[in-house]
């Protein structure tokens, strides 16, 4: 087994396991990480869901042994954008994927290559402080196709990014933290547990309000100014009207959340 799944209340937890190859992800490993992620946005009693690698590792990127034996990961051309190309495999699984739910990344020891691309595609990322991230297929000469010169320079600008792509040097956690690439920064083995803390507090919150949010703030990037802020505006009227918006307003007023605190 290359995959384990496993649910703890409103969380799911995936976890690559291939310690032979450090968490590489071969052609039947991707197709696995794709069923998975697709169960997870079908599941309704899941709100966020956690990828991971076990044994102290993330994951290597894309299994460059398999690659070299002509049964590397396939990498199929995007067709036009309709609704149905939010649910297509990517090389590396999940990561031409829109989930209509969080993702976090738990990262201990090395996200690089395809590994660091798994990693951007997450909304969040907890990373031990002596994490590793960078573009090391650039040794290689194997191309980022996951995502990677697209989100890395939206998540960390462009000249950061170019750094990255350009050089295939290492990046420390601190470093990604200082840069925006890593949300929380965790004690050595620790990162799973700091993430699962991350994601129960989503979790915790009213669910329609937070997954519309997060729509509108990944739908954004290909629209006008305008028309941004009138897609954001029919996503929080719809959420005003499922009751939602409501149902919190009266706990507010009945006496929840008072100083800043939140059950």
């Amino acid at each position: 087994m290359t995959l384990r799944v496993d649910s703890d209340g409103p969380t799911t937890v995936v976890t690559i396991s291939r310690l032979s190859v450090r968490n590489a992800v071969d052609s039947a490993t991707a197709s696995e990480l794709f069923a998975a992620f697709q169960r997870i946005d079908a599941d309704d009693d899941c709100r966020v869901a956690i990828l991971t690698g076990d044994g102290g590792t993330f994951c290597s990127g894309a299994d460059l042994g398999a690659v070299s034996a002509d049964g590397g990961n396939r990498v199929d051309p995007m067709p036009p954008a309709t609704d149905a190309t939010d649910h297509l495999p990517g090389p590396m699984g999940p990561t031409r994927m829109r989930l209509s739910k969080p993702v976090v990344a738990a990262v201990e020891g090395y996200a690089v290559a395809g590994g660091l691309e798994l990693a951007a595609w997450c909304d969040l990322r907890v990373a031990a402080s002596d994490a590793v991230f960078g573009v090391f297929c650039r040794r290689w000469g194997v191309p980022l196709v996951d995502g990677g010169t697209v989100r890395l320079p939206r998540l960390i600008g462009h000249s950061r990014a170019m750094d990255m792509i350009l050089t295939g040097r290492a990046v420390a956690a601190p470093e990604a933290f200082e840069w925006g690439l890593v949300n929380r920064l965790s004690e050595p083995g620790q990162a799973l547990a700091d993430a699962k803390a991350v994601a129960a507090e989503i979790a915790a919150f009213p669910p329609r309000c937070v997954v519309s949010d997060r729509r509108s703030a990944l739908e954004q990037w290909s629209l006008s100014e305008y028309d941004a802020l009138a897609y954001e505006t029919m996503l929080g009227r719809d959420t005003i009207a499922s009751g939602e918006t409501m149902e919190g307003a009266t706990r507010f007023a009945s006496g929840e959340g008072r100083h800043g605190h939140f059950a």
